[in-house]
């Protein structure tokens, strides 16, 4: 399944991507089971409800599929549940996560390029939830505070059951899906400060989407292109296979330090080609369009924007 959050005349909705339609699941749900979800039920609730939840979404899914097949489809346009994919915004797939962690130096040809060594454990850093924003969302920043911002394509796994001290065999079982994520980097912040998080979280510093892939549609995470497109320039061409820590590792490196929870976002490293090791360097300006794409996952294209900051008291 593709499971995306989508708003429509200001009302967000969890749904499914079938095709070019959006499924609204909490109405179809509702109007196909008596034991129904709760009509505001959103993605971090949906987790909350663990792999029952993502075994019932399949079966509703499947059906419609079904329906399509054989012709059907247009009484649940008319009743709402099934919509053209243009005609919703669709939303970061988890828009208020309790976590987003990231992984630093995961790719061994981003190692090389800044010419730092395999590291031989992973290197985690946060971004704030207050840096999620969507697919066709702004990215902002001040230029008074920064004018070094960079680019990151990222696969993420999203966390689908609590997980602490998960073994690397069972790790798939805590996973509910992917995404793409660009790890949008205030360079100038990142080096300034000695630590990454200040740099990597600004607003609008974590653009997400376009949806959640479930794991049953992505057999092997370790085998995706990847790949950072500016103004339709590919800047990073690589590939999952890369990877140093592959996500069994990283997921239980993790746990073995703290709880992960449904909905948590794991960003899992970028590969070469970011911004600031380029020849001369490559930042991100205003008016610039970015793209991150991931094979089997999407496409999540967002544009840039500077913004003047707030006068100092």
């Amino acid at each position: 399944m593709r499971l995306v959050t989508f708003q429509q005349g200001g009302v967000t909705r969890l749904g499914a991507v079938i095709g070019d339609q959006v499924l609204d699941l909490v109405k179809r749900v509702s109007e196909t089971d008596v034991k129904s979800w709760p009509d505001d039920l959103d993605m971090m609730a949906f987790l909350r409800l663990g792999p029952s939840a993502l075994e019932k979404a399949g079966r509703v899914v499947a059906a419609v599929e079904r329906g399509f097949r054989i012709g059907g489809g247009d009484w649940l346009r008319s009743r709402g549940v099934l919509q053209p994919l243009k005609a919703v915004k669709l939303m970061a797939p988890v828009p208020n996560p309790s976590k987003v962690i990231a992984i630093g130096l995961n790719y061994r040809d981003h190692a090389r390029e800044q010419g730092t060594e395999i590291p031989d454990r992973p290197i985690i850093f946060a971004k704030f939830s207050t840096a999620v924003i969507g697919p066709g969302d702004a990215i902002t920043w001040d230029p008074a505070l920064t004018d070094k911002v960079d680019y990151e394509a990222e696969l993420a796994f999203v966390v689908g059951r609590v997980a602490r001290n998960v073994r690397p065999e069972d790790a798939y079982g805590y996973i509910a899906g992917y995404t793409c994520v660009n790890d949008v980097s205030a360079r100038d912040l990142q080096f300034g400060d000695k630590q990454w998080v200040r740099g990597k979280s600004l607003d609008t510093f974590c653009p997400m989407g376009p949806a959640l892939v479930t794991v049953d549609e992505v057999p092997n995470p370790h085998r995706l292109g990847i790949r950072a497109v500016l103004n339709g320039r590919v800047m990073q061409d690589s590939n999952t296979r890369k990877l140093i820590f592959g996500v069994p590792e990283l997921l239980a490196f993790i746990s073995r330090a703290f709880t992960l929870l449904p909905g948590d976002v794991v960003a899992t490293g970028t590969p070469r080609g970011v911004g600031v090791f380029r020849k001369p360097p490559v930042f991100l300006k205003h008016g610039d369009k970015i793209a991150i794409e991931i094979d089997g996952i999407g496409r999540l294209e967002n544009v840039c924007r500077t913004v003047k900051g707030p006068r100092s008291a």
